[in-house]
């Protein structure tokens, strides 16, 4: 087989939550954020394990993710939609029983005279000046939205990651400000915010990208390797280059493997000559140019040439592979590409 394999370790992610669920207290209720796909590892699978650990409410991005949800957990959960009631989404909202987080008058209006009694939500802007209501707008129309019931008021945090910012306590503050005293339900804490304590957690709380083994969750259970077949080895004499651009050049007779995955496949270009592969528990550097379907790395020390090699696992999470490429884990994460073959592990209930 010429493709790697993900595989994605369901119990590990159901763990996670549970962790991010206790640390969220007992009167606080914990939902899962699968958008884009569950962050690129498959939201059919995720989502159901997920629900089989206890989540019952689940965010996404857009009305056709929360379509995919839907189909894969039936009625019953909640599926929030974080870009609001966008126009052409009615029908779909009202047939998949979607939950709009209302970002705006606009969307507001739209929401309420084209589905009236249809649950939803509203976002607001804190200060992260991305999606949400503004204070002065949400100081206009609170007296008479909170009478018509929304189910959640959230906002979300731009500097969660880093607990000294002080972009946190503002937002924190700007959240009570726009919130105390409305009676409804609030959430602020996505995994970042659940880090900073309970003075962050409201009544709801949104764990996304630490389900899935990333930073900020330090304590998080990694969920992914990455194998990535070996198709072909050659013998490298010294002087000679690999790779487009000969940005390699060994100094020692080598034994280059060809693997079968590039950037095509999520693989940035900036890991080229930086990245490690594993056998084991060796380290296999990674050399020459990221290309778009194919990587070089240096077998040389390997007592036989393997059928394949890790890029993700226990020896490489993806924040560390992330950091070698100047990114973080999030990115990585969801350019994962369609061409590797996703298998699931689940140990039997």
């Amino acid at each position: 087989m010429a493709t790697g394999t993900l595989t994605i370790d369901l119990d590990a992610i159901a763990a996670n939550w549970r962790a991010l669920d206790r640390m969220s207290g007992p009167g606080v209720q914990t939902a899962a954020v699968v958008k884009a796909d569950a962050y690129g590892l498959g939201v059919t699978r995720i989502a159901r394990s997920l629900a089989a650990a206890g989540a019952r409410r689940f965010f996404v991005a857009q009305s056709e993710e929360g379509a995919a949800v839907r189909q894969a957990l039936g009625p019953g959960p909640q599926i929030a939609v974080l870009s609001g009631h966008m126009a052409g989404d009615t029908e779909m909202i009202h047939d998949l029983d979607l939950t709009p987080m209302l970002n705006s008058l606009e969307q507001i209006t739209r929401h309420l005279e084209s589905l009236p009694g249809h649950p939803f939500g509203v976002q607001l802007d804190t200060g992260m000046n991305r999606l949400g209501v503004e204070m002065l707008e949400w100081q206009a129309v609170a007296p008479i939205l909170i009478d018509t019931g929304p189910e959640l008021l959230m906002s979300h945090l731009a500097c969660a990651d880093e607990p000294d910012h002080p972009l946190n306590e503002a937002q924190l503050a700007a959240f009570h400000k726009m919130t105390d005293g409305t009676g409804l339900p609030r959430s602020l804490a996505a995994t970042g915010g659940i880090l900073l304590g309970p003075r962050y957690h409201f009544d709801l709380t949104r764990p996304g990208v630490g389900l899935y083994g990333g930073l900020p969750h330090e304590a998080a259970i990694p969920a992914l390797t990455l194998s990535l077949p070996v198709i072909q080895t050659r013998e490298v004499a010294p002087g000679e280059a690999v790779g487009y651009g000969c940005t390699w050049v060994a100094d020692r007779p080598s034994l280059i493997a060809t693997l079968a995955a590039g950037y095509a496949d999520g693989l940035p270009r900036t890991l080229s000559n930086k990245a490690h592969l594993w056998d084991g528990d060796t380290p296999c550097p990674l050399v020459g140019r990221v290309s778009m379907d194919l990587i070089t790395v240096d077998i040389t020390h390997l007592p036989e040439v393997p059928k394949s090699l890790d890029i993700l696992g226990p020896n490489q999470p993806v924040d560390a592979l992330a950091d070698m490429a100047g990114t973080i884990g999030y990115e990585l994460l969801t350019a994962l590409g369609p061409r590797y073959t996703r298998r699931y592990q689940e140990r039997p209930a």
